[in-house]
């Protein structure tokens, strides 16, 4: 693989790729083992946007991508990528802006994972800082499970500056804190909005915190004081989502089976 190229893996993932930026997508080494419906499915793709396959052996995969859950698939895919900037985002909107924020997130698990949520909801955008942040890696990549490929990722130098650009905009600012007064079901807030929240264990910074519009808090009802924030992100827009579709009239995404939910 060259300086140009980074690894991605996993059905998902690639499939994502294949179906947003087929160009980018330079070769497939699969599992020469595997003659499911999936892979075949997956292959189709693979040969209909002209990418070349590659069969190996499973050993061959584990030591392209070491402890990878790679699932017999994995993807060598042109790194250079055009940086959106914000503007490029909300400039096209036809519709209220709906914006997750992520001040500092230091796990790719949970980046990835929220980078599902936001796709899933229909948000138009994640924003994250270039710094103090853990930045879109092969694993979150992979946990995404393809949302990477289809949620604009914009990474910006100064979070503040950024919230306060939104607000410019009439896109208001909710903050999640564990010690906000008002809770996420009894407060009120406008279609066009930006949720911002905080790294784990530390939430929000100082700065942050100030330049938001409101700030609200998740209940919790039982033993435990907090949420994983990748979880509190799904709670949260879930619930702006639903709001704004009976505000528009706007259906609210597809349910998931609940099987699906517990056993995908």
């Amino acid at each position: 693989m060259s300086l140009h190229t980074h690894l991605i893996f996993g059905f998902h993932s690639v499939l994502a790729k294949l179906r947003h930026d087929p160009g980018a997508v330079r070769e497939i080494y699969v599992d020469a083992g595997r003659h499911d419906a999936r892979l075949r499915d997956l292959l189709g793709h693979a040969e209909f946007a002209k990418v070349r396959i590659l069969p190996v052996e499973s050993a061959r995969l584990a030591a392209i991508a070491p402890g990878a859950r790679h699932q017999g698939v994995i993807a060598s895919v042109d790194a250079i990528q055009r940086q959106l900037a914000l503007d490029d985002v909300l400039d096209t909107l036809e519709e209220p802006a709906f914006l997750l924020v992520l001040d500092g997130i230091q796990d790719p698990h949970n980046l990835g994972a929220c980078l599902r949520v936001a796709d899933a909801v229909g948000a138009h955008a994640v924003i994250a800082p270039k710094d103090r942040a853990v930045g879109l890696t092969q694993t979150a990549v992979k946990v995404a499970s393809g949302a990477a490929e289809t949620v604009p990722y914009i990474t910006v130098t100064n979070l503040a500056r950024t919230l306060r650009e939104l607000k410019e905009r009439e896109i208001w600012v909710i903050g999640t804190d564990d010690e906000a007064k008002e809770d996420l079901y009894g407060a009120q807030w406008p279609i066009a909005c930006a949720w911002v929240l905080g790294a784990e264990g530390d939430g929000l910074r100082r700065l942050t915190r100030e330049t938001c519009d409101q700030l609200v808090r998740i209940p919790m009802l039982g033993s435990v004081t907090s949420l994983n924030v990748s979880v509190a992100t799904g709670v949260c827009l879930y619930e702006a989502r639903r709001r704004a579709g009976q505000q528009t009239g706007r259906k609210s995404p597809t349910a998931t089976p609940v099987s699906q939910v517990l056993y995908e």
